[in-house]
């Protein structure tokens, strides 16, 4: 009989995973308990989009016509220069929202709810990040459309549009562990939406997200060719075909590599910010 029974416990029980299946598949969970809540409280998605939407429309009918980019101070060329910045500020801006969710989790004990299960302890904070993927991924899908209504078009094949689309989400998804980061340092939401925009701010203009760098002074124009953000912008604007007529690309390497350059700065900071907020989450109390 007892021999019966352990076989029957042995074919009952569920079969040992792997650690990187484990992760996988506690990460899709996390992930998808996120999007439902997401899709309870629309109002996140919605107020998430005025914002990029508002830049738009301000910055195309204020600023078009009276900011020279390249040889031209034509509407339509700042309107196709900007729109590489804007998409690229929205995807950043959403390290704030992460920051925010997470410390809100942290707030209320969900995250020591999930700490006390038996799941990787990285899958917490990949499932959110993957979460908020989504979320950033609709809202540039809303953004394109609202530009392309606005007078927004591309010149290139859809292979590089997409191309760019991919390096935004990259970009959005490297910065969303810098909000995971500061959503696990600090103690409410409100100090993780601060922490998450007090940065962001002068990292999207001292940049080429909105003016040509080249005309900026000497030392604003080094870090602005460097920044992280601005090779992304400049890897979209060539990916898009929305280079202005004389525009020439600063000597600085990430601007006449963007792409890689683009690649390499994700990367990078994916790979610290990860390591560095699952170990926080990994010490949190």
């Amino acid at each position: 009989m007892t021999t019966v029974q352990e076989a029957a416990d042995r074919v009952a029980a569920p079969r040992p995973r792997g650690g990187i299946a484990q992760s996988v598949s506690d990460s899709l969970v996390v992930a998808k308990r996120n999007l439902i809540r997401m899709t309870r409280i629309p109002e996140m998605i919605i107020f998430g989009m005025i914002q990029p939407i508002m830049f738009v429309v301000l910055f195309t009918y204020v600023f078009g016509g009276s900011i020279q980019v390249g040889a031209s101070t034509s509407t339509q060329a700042y309107r196709e220069f900007l729109m590489a910045g804007i998409f690229a500020q929205t995807v950043t801006f959403a390290t704030a929202g992460a920051g925010a969710g997470i410390a809100d989790d942290m707030h209320k004990g969900l995250i020591d709810r999930f700490r006390s299960l038996p799941m990787a302890r990285g899958a917490v904070l990949t499932g959110r990040t993957l979460a908020d993927l989504v979320q950033t991924a609709l809202t540039l899908v809303v953004l394109a459309v609202v530009a392309l209504l606005v007078g927004w078009r591309t010149h290139e094949n859809l292979g590089k549009v997409l191309l760019g689309f991919l390096l935004l989400l990259l970009l959005g998804y490297a910065f969303s562990w810098i909000g995971a980061l500061i959503g696990l340092s600090v103690r409410t939401p409100e100090a993780a939406t601060s922490g998450g925009l007090i940065w962001l701010f002068p990292l999207t203009f001292i940049s080429n997200a909105f003016v040509d760098a080249n005309n900026m002074p000497g030392f604003l124009q080094t870090i602005a060719e460097w920044n992280p953000f601005s090779a992304t912008v400049q890897a979209c604007r060539e990916l898009f075909g929305n280079l202005p007529p004389g525009f020439e690309a600063p000597d600085a390497w990430p601007m006449q590599h963007p792409v890689l350059a683009s690649v390499i700065w994700s990367v990078l900071i994916l790979v610290v910010f990860r390591t560095l907020a699952v170990r926080k989450y990994r010490s949190a109390v």
